[in-house]
């Protein structure tokens, strides 16, 4: 297959890569590709599958999708780039740092999670049931959203979620939680490079979710902790999954902060 879309716009070091998240594409990061390509090279990308990308499912895993974001990275010659990832894209990220390890300079995870392995059968019982894919799909993406956030958005968000074709779908939940059960936690304690996660949602005991309030602790962030110790962790509350979005300022406010603390790439 050749690369996957990509766009790229501005100039400037270091060069930012952003990955989406489940059932989304590139253009969920418009807000950021704004702000920052006037003093970087920016890329985002449409993962496998996803936007302008075609992909099977024996193709999407989360391996597959950061290798992919590694060859795009090749082909650009990037070098000390710093990889936004979102949701799903946070374990993309890592794995595309850890494919090209000289070529990433820092991380940053925007609100990330862990599915626990128990999550597998509940997944595979919802995919035997004649709209159980579907259902599930719609409810999770409906508590993506807080009342506040623009009803274009949240409309096309749900859109898009749905138009994801259900082989892909069932094929990259089930990965997701594979890849959060059996090495989520050994990559990140394998990345040697600065991290910053920006959280702003979590799921409850009834696998809901909701909004995050400051200083708030989760199991997701008590493992990034446990793994590297080192992580900035930053929260931004009363919000839903999609704070580059609802929230663009502050999360472009925090980019700007974190490219700055590793010495290139600092506006002048």
């Amino acid at each position: 297959m050749a690369l996957i879309h990509h766009i790229v716009v501005g100039h400037g070091e270091p060069p930012i890569v952003l990955v989406h998240g489940f059932a989304c594409s590139h253009t969920d990061w418009d807000a950021q590709v704004a702000h920052l390509a006037p003093y970087h090279q920016t890329i985002a990308v449409d993962l496998r599958g996803h936007g302008a990308s075609p992909g099977s499912p024996d193709e999407c895993s989360i391996e597959r999708y950061g290798a992919d974001v590694a060859e795009v990275m090749h082909d650009l010659d990037l070098t000390a780039a710093v990889l936004v990832g979102h949701s799903m894209g946070c374990r993309v990220v890592i794995e595309a740092a850890l494919q090209a390890p000289h070529r990433a300079a820092g991380l940053v995870l925007i609100d990330g999670s862990q599915f626990a392995p128990a999550m597998q059968t509940t997944l595979r019982q919802t995919f035997d049931t004649s709209d159980g894919y579907s259902s599930l799909i719609a409810r999770w993406f409906r508590e993506m959203f807080t009342p506040r956030s623009n009803a274009e958005v949240v409309a096309e968000a749900l859109r898009r979620a749905a138009a994801l074709p259900q082989p892909i779908g069932e094929k990259l939940l089930l990965d997701l939680v594979r890849y959060d059960s059996v090495r989520l936690a050994t990559s990140l304690a394998n990345i040697n490079l600065p991290i910053m996660a920006i959280q702003s949602t979590y799921s409850n005991e009834q696998r809901q979710r909701r909004s995050m309030s400051e200083g708030q602790a989760t199991p997701y962030l008590n493992m990034l902790h446990s793994n590297v110790p080192s992580a900035r962790v930053e929260i931004i509350a009363d919000t839903g999954h999609f704070p580059q979005i609802d929230d663009a300022t502050q999360v472009n406010e925090l980019l700007d902060e974190f490219i700055g603390s590793l010495g290139a790439g600092a506006r002048a």
